[in-house]
């Protein structure tokens, strides 16, 4: 009696139906669901944004700085609007640049030299019986300045009007090419995000107010060292070091809180329209390695509202023309700033991070 009990009845129709489901082929329905739920899908949606990235990253440098063109560049003109040789050198340097020198009269050397100090033009342009001079202002744009003197001399020689190249805001020694600035709003920029992305993943349980306040630890910290590296452990450039050293916290806090507001709104991809926005179009877009006369007209106008063109331009106005600040700049990186702060914190209970309150526990 104990044997036919504790014998496996094998015709079962229960016991065959499961082994049967077990054992069949899953359908291409049930292979994708299982390939859905593990870290598969995660990981191979990353080789692909990679990938594109990587190429998009050389992409967008190389075409805005590899082979930069004028479109126009700001000059201020003092002298006799209707010398002679004034407007031969000026149609010659047109047609050296393949590009216009967008003309703006003054009545005096001084006016002109505000308007420069202003960074409302990038040369002075003085004619008179004896000639042309030209005073350069490399501070403005090293690349601008770089191309017009080396066209100046040759368009000279070309139209018989003697040419005399002065620069009168040259860049700091430590900095002769001028892309000091950029890498280090570069270094601000991209520090400030991957800061929020190690928040999110070691730091998990914050809540949104300290999420925000160590952000801006964090940046208020790493504008510090950045500042005090190139300053005074490098000597690269002599900076005011206050004024230069709140931009890049400002500058690190508003990235790491354009991260934040991306990890608010689609979770675990936000590093993907982090990186689009920041690097590929405001890093190339900035004016810092490229001036911004000599880029593609639509990145030129684009560059100044994103943080990244903020960044270089308070920097740059700062270190080189420190009486003629503009107001521009600091909004951006304010208006950025208060709408990734405002997009986190009224979606703050969609944000992957965060710990229940006491209240929650209570209930």
């Amino acid at each position: 009696m104990s044997d036919d009990h504790d014998a496996e009845p094998t015709g079962r129709p229960g016991a065959s139906a499961a082994h049967g489901a077990h054992g069949r082929p899953r359908t291409a329905a049930e292979k994708w669901t299982a390939f859905k739920k593990s870290p598969f899908l995660p990981a191979t949606v990353l080789i692909f944004i990679l990938a594109t990235a990587a190429g998009l990253f050389a992409g967008s440098y190389t075409f805005s700085m590899a082979n930069p063109t004028p479109h126009r560049i700001p000059a201020a003109v003092v002298g006799p609007p209707d010398d002679a040789g004034g407007k031969k050198f000026v149609q010659g340097m047109e047609q050296a640049l393949n590009a216009s020198l967008e003309l703006h009269e003054y009545p005096t050397y001084a006016k002109a030299r505000e308007a420069v100090d202003e960074q409302k033009a990038f040369t002075i342009i003085t004619a008179d019986r004896s000639g042309v001079r030209m005073d350069l202002s490399s501070a403005s744009g090293a690349t601008v300045g770089q191309l017009l003197s080396q066209a100046a001399p040759q368009v000279g020689k070309k139209t018989g009007v003697p040419v005399t190249i002065k620069d009168i805001r040259p860049l700091q020694q430590g900095d002769p090419r001028g892309l000091a600035l950029f890498y280090i709003s570069l270094a601000a920029v991209i520090v400030g995000f991957v800061g929020a992305i190690q928040l999110s993943v070691h730091a998990r349980a914050l809540n949104p107010a300290e999420r925000i306040a160590y952000t801006l630890a964090y940046a208020l910290l790493g504008g510090f060292t950045i500042a005090a590296v190139v300053d005074w452990l490098l000597g690269a450039l002599s900076l005011p070091f206050v004024h230069s050293w709140l931009i890049l916290a400002f500058t690190m806090f508003t990235s790491g809180m354009v991260f934040t507001m991306f990890n608010t709104l689609i979770g675990r991809w936000a590093m993907v329209p982090t990186w689009g926005l920041m690097v590929l179009l405001g890093n190339p877009s900035s004016g810092g390695a490229v001036s911004w006369p000599l880029l593609p007209s639509v990145l030129g106008h684009i560059g100044q509202w994103l943080p990244p063109g903020a960044s270089v331009n308070a920097q740059h106005t700062a270190v080189y023309f420190p009486g003629h600040q503009h107001l521009f700049p600091y909004l951006v990186l304010a208006g950025w700033s208060l709408l990734s702060c405002t997009v986190f914190w009224t979606w703050r209970h969609r944000h992957p991070g965060g710990r229940p309150t006491g209240r929650e526990h209570a209930a």
